[in-house]
């Protein structure tokens, strides 16, 4: 008989079940960019196509206002939805790429508004914010900038990629423009982590340091608490 107690087997088990998922999340959005990727560029009309770019977005917006209680508007979103695209069908299997071009335009517009509606008025970042509850409620005077500083990077970030995407859409080939908004948005964004992390360890070299997984559990946190 073993004599591990369960709470010990479970928090053991914790990390594997960590990395699994994360490695799972990775592998699936990998699989969607390419599969984006592939629509995006084909010249003949795709109807799996249209469902893979329409679809994710829609089901997001429909499923966070049924959440939050507003389950007319969001019955009301579902039917002008359904309704825009059998009217438009095939006009919109020759456009995958105008679609998926929106679609990405409105995630970068909503995480841009995000981070920079943050920063109006007396309040705290949103980096900030989080920083706050991963050290316990205490901030430096010196962690309190940074961060604010980095809200600041983030909607900039985003407010740029979108910039470029739009760019390239109208000026490049859609090879060039896809490779960018399908396939290269993911690891830019990996590599802004990474680049925060290692400014964090120069700029505040005497300040306490979050891991990325304390960051993730505070992110969860504070959508928790915004939750009605």
């Amino acid at each position: 008989m073993s004599h591990v107690s369960p709470t010990a087997h479970d928090k053991d088990s914790a990390p594997a079940l960590t990395w699994w998922r994360a490695l799972l999340v990775l592998a699936v959005a990998g699989a969607w960019s390419w599969a984006a990727h592939v629509a995006s560029t084909r010249p003949e009309p795709t109807t799996w196509g249209v469902l893979l770019a329409v679809l994710p977005m829609s089901t997001a917006v429909v499923v966070t206002l049924w959440r939050s209680d507003r389950r007319w508007m969001a019955m009301l979103v579902l039917v002008l939805l359904i309704a825009v695209v059998v009217s438009l069908w095939p006009w919109l299997m020759t456009q995958v790429a105008l679609l998926f071009l929106i679609e990405q335009l409105g995630v970068y517009a909503l995480l841009a508004s995000f981070f920079a509606l943050s920063l109006r008025g007396p309040g705290e970042s949103l980096v900030t914010q989080m920083a706050r509850r991963v050290h316990g409620g205490e901030l430096s005077q010196a962690l309190e900038r940074y961060t604010r500083s980095v809200t600041v990077a983030w909607a900039l970030f985003f407010v740029v990629v979108g910039l470029v995407s739009v760019l390239l859409f109208v000026f490049a080939s859609a090879q060039v423009w896809s490779g960018f908004a399908n396939l290269c948005t993911g690891p830019l964004i990996g590599l802004m982590f990474v680049g925060e992390y290692l400014c964090r360890r120069v700029a505040l070299a005497g300040e306490p340091t979050a891991s990325l997984a304390d960051t993730i559990r505070a992110w969860k946190t504070h959508n928790a608490s915004k939750t009605p």
